[in-house]
């Protein structure tokens, strides 16, 4: 830096480094100075709510030194407060965890006053203060740490635990925007194992308020001969496993999550049987899909596995004229990408039941040779013989079914 500012590398930099995993951001807290030095100094500020700048050179964030007082409901219910005399302690004590609260001076100096280093190697998630209880995202962001470090031994510390149940129980997590909680479920889902964020949003009691279509999964069965798991809820956290072994995309994974949601409505008297589960939990995807404001790929691949993942299970059944609505569902000859995605949520729920990991499967391949024999038909021929409006797209449709019953024929 061209200036004298103290500054001290935060947050999961210094984590990652102790952990000898890799890190992308750099986040950097300054001691001891004002805005007007800062800006002197060349930095732009970028916060609204609190003195943020970004680098001339880097681009990186440097944040003022600053402490924060709960002055409201939700995440952004805080007064900030950032003055030359915060100490860089002061800072650290209002991060969510310890092992977050761990600061690196510009020699490698590891400064660490709430015992991070120590729960990094006792491999737990602890919260650095009482603070904690104020902010109800950080019940998610917990959630989301534990499926990015569960792999390396990592679990929720039971004090921990405790105060997000507690977040849970008051009722804060309803003031959480929708986009702040996106936010925090996509980047989850993304992590090595999304099963343990849902597992541990369940275990503290944050499941039901924020995904109860979800949570109303646990306890129901179904027939052990499919399912080896039985429990529904269960069999969701085996799908989720597989798509992030599988390295699904985000609108996968969450059609993985919501796939089943049916099946949460299904009278006890007709358990463990599920017959229509698939039409029945489509108007619960659509509530979740607006409570939480998903992206619309998202929203359109959660409803459309929902309503047809069992048309993958049982592909190689389907005729030609259901393979036909399939295709057209997906509009698979302008977006190829979304059937593929589906492919792969159908696969993963497929394998996602207890001891069928690695069984075979080979529906996604007869899915994918049938969607290329019928895109195979040739409109120009069709265009050549003078048809067009809904003479054309009727010769068009007839000429895809011709070519599925031969590629039906051939390949069974």
């Amino acid at each position: 830096m061209k200036t004298d500012l103290t500054t001290y590398l935060v947050g999961g930099a210094v984590r990652d480094q102790l952990l000898g995993v890799p890190w992308h951001e750099h986040d950097w807290v300054v001691v001891g100075a004002t805005p007007e030095q800062m800006v002197a100094a060349g930095f732009r500020p970028v916060g609204q709510d609190f003195p943020v700048f970004l680098h001339p050179q880097t681009s990186e964030e440097y944040a003022l030194a600053r402490t924060e007082r709960k002055s409201g409901r939700g995440y952004g219910g805080f007064t900030f407060h950032a003055t030359p005399d915060i100490t860089l302690e002061q800072d650290l004590q209002r991060r969510d965890l310890t092992i977050n609260a761990m600061a690196m001076d510009s020699t490698g100096q590891l400064v660490d006053p709430y015992g991070g280093q120590q729960d990094l190697q006792a491999r737990l998630l602890r919260h650095v203060s009482p603070a904690f209880a104020e902010d109800p995202l950080r019940v998610l962001r917990v959630a989301r740490f534990a499926a990015r470090y569960t792999p390396l031994g990592f679990r929720v510390a039971d004090e921990t635990l405790q105060l997000m149940r507690e977040l849970a129980e008051s009722g804060e997590l309803q003031a959480l925007t929708a986009e702040r909680t996106w936010k925090e479920i996509s980047r989850a889902l993304m992590e090595t194992r999304p099963d343990v964020f849902i597992r541990v949003l369940r275990e503290c009691g944050a499941l039901a308020v924020l995904l109860p279509e979800v949570d109303c999964l646990f306890g129901v069965p179904q027939p052990e001969a499919h399912h080896p798991e039985v429990d529904t809820g269960e069999h969701v956290l085996l799908v989720l496993r597989q798509a992030a072994e599988m390295a699904l995309p985000l609108p996968a994974r969450w059609a993985c999550l919501l796939h089943d949601l049916g099946k949460g409505r299904t009278p006890e008297r007709f358990w463990p049987k599920h017959h229509g589960h698939e039409n029945s939990g489509l108007a619960a995807v659509k509530a979740i899909n607006q409570r939480c404001k998903a992206p619309r790929d998202c929203q359109e691949l959660a409803l459309l596995t929902c309503e047809f993942h069992t048309h993958c299970h049982r592909a190689l059944e389907l005729k030609p004229g259901t393979l036909l609505k399939l295709f057209k569902a997906f509009d698979i000859y302008r977006r190829p990408e979304r059937f593929e995605q589906f492919l792969g949520a159908c696969e993963a729920d497929a394998r996602g039941r207890t001891g069928l990991a690695q069984r075979e499967y080979p529906q996604p391949d007869y899915l994918r040779g049938a969607a290329e024999a019928a895109r195979s038909a040739n409109v120009q021929t069709l265009l050549e013989q003078g048809l067009k409006g809904a003479e054309l797209g009727a010769a068009l449709e007839q000429e895809r079914l011709r070519l599925l019953a031969e590629y039906c024929r051939a390949a069974r």
